[in-house]
């Protein structure tokens, strides 16, 4: 892409991929915003974002991508809500959200935008819960998450916004929640057996996969040190219980600040970091068939902290950190099962 980020925010609308904001070489948020052309592979500069930011969160609603939250210039989370206008080419201004907050969960269901948690000015976390009505431009309070968390990974499923992990403050949290759309309430499930920080998930055929990340010492482990692993957890929703699988069915590289998608059948694991010097370029892929971890090409470009989107069969790579912030942008696609 022609602009080097990271931290950007990216969605997929009618077949053009939009890279927005982000952090750039210097450090500081970018209002730059660039849209990728999946038919003929070139580069389209759209106009820039009306408030500079990164870590933000986007919604693709018809014809409009909605950008939601985020941290500005002076690093201090931001309340404004912009939505672009693919058609016109533009952006509006849109309402903002209750509070200001970085790292939020955005969830779209039934042309509705649900968003999840996030950090406030104050650096706590957030527990708040809103829904955006595009038709009254407004938001919306629902009941609040049980745990407060910044930068959770959410997934729909049915009529039920699963909530995993994220943080507070450093700390990496282990709470799995699923907030009921229908009857508008929150349920805990069991939490994740292990305390990781910047672990990979992803939910596929019924279940959620926790993978890999930075392993945190016990509260009474004064003299162990966090350190990269390959963890690999599983919560099959039916029976409502996690497993740890054993250590032949753990991923074949330790990594952490890594892509994971799900892809044909597979759950895959994309660069990173662990043990060596420099970013990860392996991949790997956890078949569902055949229960077992397999290398795949490696990414060209090795790198960590990337943003990802999944459209259709492939698994887009974005950004990230290299050497520094990279301008690459590539796409795993599984052919053939393999």
């Amino acid at each position: 892409m022609p602009t080097c980020r990271v931290y950007g925010t990216v969605a997929h609308q009618d077949g053009h991929l939009l890279v927005l904001g982000g952090c750039g070489r210097a450090g500081l948020p970018l209002d730059t915003a660039e849209t990728l052309d999946m038919a003929s592979h070139t580069w389209l500069a759209l106009a820039p974002l009306p408030t500079a930011r990164a870590g933000a969160a986007a919604v693709a609603l018809g014809k409009q991508v909605l950008v939601v939250g985020g941290v500005d210039e002076v690093q201090s989370p931001v309340a404004a809500v912009e939505a672009f206008l693919m058609d016109e080419g533009r952006w509006e201004r849109r309402a903002t959200l209750p509070q200001a907050a970085m790292g939020v969960a955005t969830v779209e269901r039934d042309g509705m935008v649900y968003a999840l948690g996030g950090m406030g000015p104050d650096t706590a976390p957030q527990a708040q819960v809103c829904v955006y009505e595009p038709r009254r431009d407004c938001w919306l309070s629902l009941p609040s998450m049980p745990t407060p968390c910044y930068g959770a990974s959410t997934f729909l499923h049915g009529n039920k916004i699963y909530v995993l992990g994220g943080r507070q403050g450093k700390l990496p949290v282990t709470a799995f929640e699923a907030f009921d759309l229908e009857a508008r309430t929150w349920t805990r499930h069991p939490s994740l057996p292990s305390r990781r920080a910047f672990a990979g998930c992803a939910m596929a055929e019924g279940s959620v996969f926790s993978l890999g990340g930075l392993q945190q010492p016990g509260p009474h482990n004064f003299y162990s040190r966090p350190h990269f692993v390959n963890t690999v957890e599983m919560f099959d929703l039916e029976h409502g219980s996690w497993t740890k699988l054993p250590r032949s069915l753990r991923m074949r590289d330790k990594r952490a600040d890594f892509v994971v998608g799900s892809l044909g059948g597979h759950i895959v694991a994309i660069g990173g970091l662990g043990n060596q010097p420099c970013p990860l370029g392996s991949v790997e892929s956890f078949s569902l068939a055949r229960r077992r971890w397999e290398a795949l090409p490696a990414m060209p470009t090795a790198r960590c902290s990337c943003s990802s989107l999944q459209a259709g069969p492939r698994l887009f790579v974005i950004g990230g950190v290299a050497q520094g912030p990279s301008q690459a942008v590539e796409a795993l696609c599984l052919r053939d099962g393999v």
